[in-house]
């Protein structure tokens, strides 16, 4: 089983890859959400992933993973404990995304950022300028999911697991089987 089936298969059988009609964090519809969460409910698949996940990183040089909370918070301490380097995280704060607990970043550290799940890529572009505000060095940017199809794109690479571009649409564009299905926020 080649590394994509293996993670589809994995976030089936737990759940974490949903049908129906979702309203995302992004304000796009689709018909299809990743509810990471799920997945993180069990340690020996969220280790599985770490670790297909950091093969991808082979050669980076990282002193700390930085994840936005509350969906990176799991993966990006997963990575970061398979790779023997500091995690830290930024939270919201009145829907921004701040600092907070003492973290610092050091002038010229060297940091990775590692969230679930990347639609639009808006959180991860919060750590990216965080990261550049507090003197940091970010090297790249790892994430489970990237569903932007090809849309998100940042001021270092992108390394993800698994590219998943099933369409979204916007609130008024929606097509019509979407339509008829009661939409639900599930969270991210």
């Amino acid at each position: 089983m080649d590394v994509q089936q293996e993670v589809i298969e994995i976030f089936t059988r737990t759940k974490a890859l949903l049908r129906g009609h979702f309203v995302l964090r992004s304000g796009l519809h689709s018909g299809h959400f990743f509810q990471c969460a799920q997945v993180c409910q069990y340690m020996p698949e969220v280790e599985r992933l770490g670790t297909l996940l950091k093969a991808k990183l082979d050669g980076l040089e990282f002193t700390t993973v930085f994840s936005p909370a509350m969906g990176g918070l799991v993966i990006g301490q997963e990575i970061a404990r398979q790779a023997r380097s500091r995690f830290i995280f930024a939270e919201k704060e009145q829907n921004v995304l701040v600092m907070r607990r003492g973290f610092t970043i050091a002038p010229g550290e060297k940091i990775l950022v590692v969230e679930d799940v990347i639609t639009r890529g808006g959180r991860v572009q919060e750590c990216l300028d965080i990261i550049t505000k507090a003197g940091g060095q970010p090297v790249a940017v790892a994430v489970l999911v990237d569903r932007s199809q090809g849309q998100a794109k940042f001021s270092v690479p992108t390394i993800s697991l698994l590219e998943m571009s099933y369409p979204t649409y916007p609130a008024d564009q929606l097509p019509p089987e979407l339509a008829a299905l009661p939409a639900t926020k599930p969270g991210s």
